[in-house]
């Protein structure tokens, strides 16, 4: 296929989680796709250092690795292994040479109904791992997720908490990214982004439609580009005025485009993201 238009498009692996790393990397190559997002459960199952050599060889760049994250425990011993967890996944994001890890913070624990407190929790595990991830040569790129769920997976639902909680560190450390599934609602969120953008916190953009209705649980909601209520021209307009010009993500979760033939699928979105954002 072309692969104009294509020159900042990255395909998230979980888009296409039914390809084997080969099979990803190979159906990169035929639809012209030069970036790709990893997540950390495939790189872990075909292994790290040799995910890292598969996707060197191709030429492949890492854009991201998703995830980090779920820092909101309030038990010491939890929180030291989300610590260490989150550490390892510093460690793996350098192997693989992105400089960006995605952070989805975590939700509330069993009982509590301290979002405030579950936040602050994040902030202090921040201290400790943005310092380790500048070593390393990687950023925390907070994702805030839409509020519906805000009590079990992420209680940073807007971009404007996610930067409250990114300022606190230097941009190299820590900022955020931008997905259009989680902020599209949100009227504040322009406004956050150029906020994001003046001081050089967006780390990560990434793309996904809102369809409706959405399917039990609603974790695997994330519409096809183009299917769904979101203009991707006008987001893409203000992160680029915002002055990002890195990778843009397309991250779906999708029973539906799970059941496809992956190669199918990736050329498809490909060929969505050409049409929808340029």
């Amino acid at each position: 296929m072309s692969t104009a238009g294509l020159e900042r498009f990255s395909i998230n692996q979980m888009t296409v989680k039914q390809l084997s790393m080969p099979e990803l990397v190979e159906a990169c190559g035929e639809s012209g796709v030069r970036g790709v997002g990893l997540w950390r459960e495939p790189v872990q199952s075909y292994g790290l250092e040799a995910t890292a050599k598969l996707v060197r060889d191709a030429g492949l760049t890492v854009t991201t690795l998703c995830r980090g994250g779920f820092l909101t425990a309030i038990e010491p011993r939890e929180r030291a292994e989300a610590v260490a967890d989150n550490r390892r996944a510093i460690d793996e994001a350098a192997t693989l040479g992105t400089d960006t890890l995605v952070l989805v913070s975590g939700g509330l624990s069993a009982g509590s109904k301290d979002l405030r407190g579950a936040r602050e929790r994040i902030a202090d595990a921040l201290a400790e791992l943005g310092p380790y991830a500048e070593r390393h040569g990687v950023r925390l790129a907070i994702e805030p997720l839409h509020p519906m769920y805000a009590s079990d997976r992420c209680v940073v639902s807007t971009l404007a908490q996610a930067l409250d909680l990114a300022e606190r560190f230097p941009a190299h450390q820590v900022g955020v990214t931008v997905d259009t599934y989680h902020i599209w609602w949100d009227d504040t969120a322009p406004a956050q982004i150029a906020r994001a953008g003046a001081g050089g916190r967006i780390h990560s953009f990434q793309l996904a439609d809102w369809t409706t209705p959405l399917p039990q649980g609603v974790l695997t909601g994330r519409g096809q580009i183009g299917d769904g209520s979101i203009d991707m021209r006008e987001w893409k307009a203000y992160v680029e005025a915002a002055g990002y010009t890195g990778a843009i993500e397309v991250e779906l979760f999708n029973d539906g485009l799970w059941a496809r033939d992956g190669r199918e699928v990736l050329a498809e979105t490909a060929a969505r993201f050409v049409e929808h954002t340029r």
